[in-house]
């Protein structure tokens, strides 16, 4: 399934470069007519980032995803940035999300996001993995917009939360990010091999169609797209015809 991915900062629709506020480039400053013409192309499921509420608890965009969310109904839509505590899943999920992304918070307060887990139920949320990877192959995962190294391994992350009924993990290889440089296709073949009864989705790296064919025996359940599709280096449409027919 592709999965088209817009970033957002103050309404607009921006990228970063591996997670770098300094980096930001703007796409335009409304974001509802891209995503109506994802769905017109038979996207199914989208990605929104909200990167004011990452950066700010106090800046969270909830009207504009409000917005957004009414607009592309009955898309599944799955939301994230910077989540924090029970009331923003709670306010996101109010707001319209299907499933609410957590980051950092999963590994920082593993206690705490359990009880989202018994609260909000293991449909309702995506646990969304970044990691680096070091010299001796160990999959270690980044937390506070990717400055940190948690200390925890993507291992110990998933062995957490499997218990509570995980079943969807987001998991960006930090060094493919916003390179147009294609996934790393070995960490999604051994995750989907390791976990397959958790649906696993990939992020980073997709520059071509020939990208997308390459995912598409690794197991992955979802496939997120963003830079690639606001560059035009091809369509959704013609993404989800590669990743019917690879």
């Amino acid at each position: 399934m592709i999965i088209p991915a817009l970033d957002l900062i103050d309404g607009a629709v921006v990228r970063l470069h591996q997670g770098d506020y300094q980096t930001q480039r703007s796409y335009g400053a409304d974001p509802l007519p891209r995503l109506e013409d994802y769905l017109r192309q038979g996207a199914e499921v989208l990605h929104l980032v909200d990167l004011s509420g990452a950066r700010d608890p106090q800046a969270r965009q909830i009207p504009l995803l409000t917005r957004l969310l009414a607009g592309v109904v009955p898309a599944l839509v799955q939301v994230g940035g910077g989540v924090r505590s029970a009331a923003d899943v709670e306010a996101l999920l109010e707001a319209g999300a299907t499933r609410v992304v957590v980051g950092s918070t999963a590994v920082r307060q593993p206690q705490e996001v359990r009880r989202w887990f018994e609260r909000f139920g293991p449909n309702a949320l995506v646990l969304a993995l970044d990691v680096r990877i070091d010299g001796d192959g160990e999959r270690r995962v980044a937390i506070s917009g990717w400055q940190e190294d948690s200390g925890a391994t993507l291992e110990q992350v998933i062995a957490h939360y499997r218990p509570l009924g995980l079943k969807h993990v987001l998991c960006t290889d930090i060094s493919r990010d916003g390179t147009l440089a294609g996934s790393n296709l070995s960490l999604y073949q051994s995750l989907c091999d390791t976990w397959p009864d958790i649906a696993f989705q990939s992020s980073g790296g997709i520059g071509s169609l020939a990208d997308i064919a390459a995912l598409r025996h690794s197991g992955v359940q979802g496939v997120i797209v963003g830079r690639a599709l606001l560059e035009n280096k091809f369509t959704v449409a013609e993404a989800l015809t590669c990743w019917q027919n690879a």
